[in-house]
This record gives structure tokens, sequence and C-alpha cells, in this order.
């Protein structure tokens, strides 16, 4: 099989092109991408296909404008539209803290995606072949890598297509000299600046000469079985995804089409989570907390594993990741959040609204029985009124259980509630089960009732100094409650805003 009908076969196998596509193809000018485009050409010639050019020149070689100018000829001569992006890619990596060959990658799917969008393109053709998949291959095993990363280039990314990813080196440089066609040379390639170069230039020549004959080929063989197996993975994670995920704040997940990327909050069931394959369980993690932090590569499988005993060991405990993403386990879920500038103005903002208020500007013991008296605070409305009971509580009558309104006995209160949020030191009275009352802290009743963290600084508190008389939508305090001695009542109901 010669060079044009291992691409062909390989483009229709992989499912690259269709009739009628319009494809910007990345070339350089050197031999790689001059390849690419000839072969290109050739397709053409059986099936309706159109290819524009798109060339980057980097502004780090003083011959690159000569690779322009030629990549441009080979499209005047062809009749291909030819769009050339100028850059200052040294300038870049400085500005973005990242190497030259990163920032050069950047610039130049950036530039092929612009193309493709002034021009409709349906694919966007580079020029990869089976060395640089080998390359990148040892390179990821070498940094620590998961299925995805060994699988390495992929033939088909979205509509990324790698027509030529099926040649080795050498077959692309023997079908240019068949062909009698001229190609750019960049020097740079010859030099161990890069650490891919020197992958090239001495790892792989040395893999091939003194372990095994071939082992570019093998190398591919093995990307293509990964590759497969990726895919299968995806899946699978997919299913898991439904499963477990309970509920995202902001829609949206990467594995998901109909979430969005932005998504602060993610909510993972811990029991049906527990129940998929460890691999699955990592993936799951890698996927999520890499959609809460897009474009980040600096999420470690050391970071996954220390995520993992969120899940496995007891404690509601939070871990820290990079780019402000925290975990946290919060009984029965753990959850993913990101800690962005606007999530913490709105807290700031939670707490502020929140200020302690009295119940009333001026205690008065001696209230009128019977004016209903209201507080606005940020908390809601609060409506309350005290009430006679002259001889004492009827036995059959009821004390309300509603969530939002209580009754308390007057007379036990000494100084005027404070309607806030919770403080170091509170605490309620509860029945210690033998008649009397002990002292329980608040931390610990919220706890108890696996009151969700965030939750806790945000929830209304009745209280009379660290005494809490109420815990707004709970409970209220033993010592407090009417009793048949109590003489007045003060009937207290919140109005409670809704918050997000």
């Amino acid at each position: 099989m010669d060079t044009r009908e291992k691409v062909f076969a390989y483009i229709k196998e992989h499912q690259m092109l269709q009739p009628g596509d319009r494809v910007v193809a990345g070339v350089s000018g050197g031999a790689d991408s001059v390849c690419l485009l000839f072969l290109l050409l050739e397709w053409r010639r059986e099936f309706p296909l159109d290819i524009a050019v798109v060339h980057v020149n980097h502004g780090i070689r003083p011959e690159a404008g000569e690779d322009a100018r030629y990549v441009e000829k080979l499209c005047g001569e062809h009749r291909i539209p030819f769009f050339l992006t100028e850059a200052d890619v040294r300038q870049r990596s400085i500005l973005e803290k990242c190497s030259e060959e990163e920032a050069g990658r950047r610039t130049r799917y950036e530039a092929f995606d612009k193309a493709a969008e002034e021009w409709g393109a349906t694919k966007i053709a580079v020029a990869h072949n089976s060395n640089d998949r080998s390359e990148t291959q040892l390179f990821h095993l070498f940094r620590g890598s998961g299925i995805r990363g060994l699988a390495s280039i992929l033939p088909v990314r979205g509509r990324i297509i790698r027509p030529i990813l099926c040649l080795e080196r050498w077959e692309i440089e023997d079908f240019l000299t068949q062909q009698g066609i001229f190609y750019c040379k960049d020097a740079t390639n010859d030099e161990d600046d890069y650490t891919r170069n020197r992958i090239r230039h001495h790892i792989l020549p040395y893999a091939e000469q003194n372990i095994a004959r071939g082992c570019v080929a093998h190398m591919n063989q093995t990307a293509e079985m990964l590759a497969e197996t990726e895919e299968y993975l995806e899946l699978q994670t997919v299913e898991a995804v439904n499963r477990c995920i309970r509920s995202i704040k902001a829609p949206g997940s990467a594995l998901q089409p109909d979430v969005s990327s932005q998504a602060q909050e993610v909510h993972i069931a811990v029991e049906p989570f527990l129940t998929l394959h460890p691999v699955i369980r990592k993936r799951l993690l890698y996927e999520e907390v890499k959609r809460l932090s897009p474009g980040q590569k600096d999420i470690t499988y050391q970071h996954i594993v220390e995520l993992l005993t969120l899940f496995t060991q007891e404690g509601n405990r939070t871990i820290c990741l990079p780019f402000g993403i925290r975990g946290r386990r919060q009984y029965e879920q753990v959850i993913l959040t990101i800690q962005t500038s606007q999530t913490t103005k709105a807290a700031d903002s939670d707490r502020q609204n929140v200020a302690a208020m009295p119940l009333w500007q001026q205690w008065d013991p001696d209230m009128v029985p019977g004016q209903m008296k209201t507080v606005e605070c940020a908390l809601g409305t609060l409506k309350y009124s005290v009430c006679e009971v002259p001889h004492g509580l009827e036995k059959n009558q009821e004390v309300p259980t509603n969530q939002y309104t209580k009754w308390f006995d007057y007379d036990k209160i000494k100084k005027c509630p404070m309607i806030r949020t919770r403080q170091t030191g509170d605490y309620l009275t509860i029945a210690d089960g033998r008649g009397g009352m002990i002292r329980k802290s608040l931390k610990s009743y919220f706890v108890d009732q696996k009151i969700p963290r965030k939750e806790r600084d945000r929830l209304p508190i009745l209280a009379e100094d660290d005494h809490v008389l109420w815990v707004m939508g709970y409970r209220i305090s033993e010592y407090y409650k009417v009793t048949e001695n109590t003489k007045r009542i003060l009937k207290v109901q919140l109005i409670r805003k809704e918050f997000a």
C-alpha cells in the first residue's frame, strides 16, 4: 500500500472527511504540513472538498517570512484561500508564564479557529504524524498520565482531524522526495531546547536501534487501543455522573452537554459513588474538578487520591486543591466548589445581612398583652406579641409546632433577645432524660442535626446573650418552653425571606 492509499484508508476508517466538507489546513511549510496539503489535494480529485490554508508566523526565526511566502505561493498555484497570522510567541510565553512551545500551540489553534469561523469551515486539518504521537506518548508517560494521556494524539477530536497521523516521518519525506515536492526546514527542530526534541533526537532513535525495531509503529498500535479503551471508559463515566451527581448549582458539566462549564458547585452522593469501580471513581472526580476550573493543568493524581478520602473516611472534612477548588464532606454527599471573587463577595454579603438586631428597641418586661409588634430584618419579618395565661396553660391547649411560629415563657426572659446568626459560645438547653436540663453547644446541635456547614452561618437564631431561645426553623431551648406554670407567653412568628 503506497502512502496515498494508506492515508486515504485512514481517513475513511476514522470518518474524517465527508463529501462537501470545507477544511482549513494548518500549513507551516515543513515536510509534514506540505505532505498533508498535497494529500488533501489528491483527495479532492475524487471527493468534493473545499480547502483553505492557515499559516502562522511565530516571530521567532529570521527565515519565518520566507516560509510564509512559500506557503502563500503554493496556495496561489492551487487557487486555495490563504490566511496569515503573525504573532510574537516569545512575548506571549512571558505574559502567560508558559513555555514558548505551549504559547506557539495556543497561537496556532486560535488562528485555526478564527479562520474556520471566517471561512465557514467544517473541519480543521493538522499535520501530526506517528512520530509526534510516540513522542507525546513518552512525554506523558514520563510526566505521569492516565489512559487519555497515553492514547496521546487522537485521529479526530471534535472538528480537528489528523489525516497523516498514520505516517511515520520517514514515509512523509519519502513521499515528498518521490513527488519532487519542495518543503521548508525548520532549524529549531534540530535543537534540543524543547523536551520533545530531546525525545525525538535521543530516546526514540535509541529505542529503534537497541530495543525494538519498528517501535514507533508498535507504540501507535498501543495508542489506538488505548484510545478505544478511553472512549469506552468515557461512556461509563457519563453513566456514573448520571447516577452520582445529585445537584449542580449553575447548570452544566463537561460530561453533560446541557451543563455549563461555569458551574460553581457540584454535589456527589456518597453511597452510589462508592459502588463504582475505582477507575470510574477517579475519572468522575477528575472530570468534575477539571470542569470547575477549565484550562488548568495542575490537577494531579495525588489531588484526586486526596479527594477520594472524603468518601471513605468518617467525619466532615475539607480538602483544598489548586485554583481555589475545595472538596468537603457534608454528611452523605461530597461537595466540590471553586472559590471566586463573586462567591467570596456573596458570602461576605450574607454575613453582613444578618447583623444582630434586638427583638425590640427597648426591653419592656411589662409589654402590654395582646399588642402585636413587627420588626423588619434581613432575615425576614418577625411578628411577636405577649399574652397572659391567668390560670396557667390549660391541659388541652396545644403549643404551636410550626417551624417558624414558637411560644416562649415570657417571664423567664430577663434581657432583650437578639435576632442574629450564631456566635462562639452559643448554647441551647435540652432535656437530660431525668427531668432536668443540660447545656448543649449550638455547634454540637448543628452537627447532630446534619445542618450543612455553609447554612450554619446564615441560619437565624433568637438569643438572650449566648443562651439560644430558638434556632429558627428548628427547635427552642428547653428552658424557655411554655409549661403549666407559665403566666405570660411570648408568641413569635418569622416570615422568612428566601435565600439562594
